[in-house]
């Protein structure tokens, strides 16, 4: 049995549930990918682990996204909505203590790099107060920071409709520990001037899949530490 929570009705939520939470973003993601692009692999990652953790009779349930998240870094960019780190961190706090007077466990799903400090400030809170409250990132090993090659690849998974191909272009290629000085003083444009930090030309739908399938074990693996691999 699926279980989800929506805007037209209550779910039926038996004991020991466990809320998955797709915390994304609006903000501008090169000249190729929609402003929703962290939203949107942040709620098809969560709702991957859920299938996953169904399979071993858990009860999940995907609650619907934030989609506005901490993007100052990205503000030089038309499309950009930020609401800032402190914002999002109250946010989460009252979503998931609202969420746990009827849920054992809160999971956050992180789709943005730049919600990290409002999401472990946030889930350290929780902690402090008695909730069950964990969070994972929508991460793999190796991948690219923004717009390029693993986003892309994801968005030609999920909605490719909405990727404009014939515009992807190579941004700044750097690692993070050489960009983030300069990020942060100056932003993204400091370091790439199309808001592109990878090379997204090389992009494939069946990239899109291993990398969705990885991270969504990583989100299970995060969320439940007892439960081995799941069954596919």
């Amino acid at each position: 049995m699926e279980f989800a929570l929506g805007p037209a009705h209550s779910p039926r939520v038996p004991p020991a549930a466990t809320v998955l939470v797709p915390v994304g973003a609006t903000e501008q993601h090169g000249p190729h990918l929609p402003l929703d692009t962290d939203t949107e692999i942040a709620v098809a990652v969560a709702e991957a682990a859920a299938k996953m953790l169904r399979r071993r009779r858990e009860v999940v349930l995907v609650a619907p996204p934030i989609a506005y998240g901490s993007s100052g870094e990205h503000q030089d960019f038309a499309g950009t909505i930020s609401i800032g780190t402190e914002v999002l961190r109250l946010m989460l706090i009252e979503v998931a203590r609202s969420a746990a007077t009827w849920a054992d466990r809160v999971v956050f799903v992180n789709g943005h790099g730049g919600n990290l400090a409002a999401v472990t400030t946030a889930v350290d809170q929780l902690r402090d107060e008695g909730h069950d409250v964990s969070w994972a990132p929508c991460a793999v090993p190796g991948a690219d920071l923004h717009a390029g090659h693993t986003e892309t690849s994801l968005m030609l998974r999920l909605k490719p409709w909405e990727v404009r191909r014939q515009r992807a272009e190579v941004g700044n290629t750097d690692a993070l520990e050489e960009l983030l000085p300069l990020m942060r003083e100056g932003g993204v444009k400091a370091v790439s001037s199309n808001g592109v930090l990878g090379d997204p030309r090389g992009a494939t739908r069946e990239d899109g899949v291993e990398i969705l399938d990885q991270m969504a074990w990583n989100v299970v693996r995060r969320a439940v530490p007892a439960l081995g691999r799941p069954v596919r």
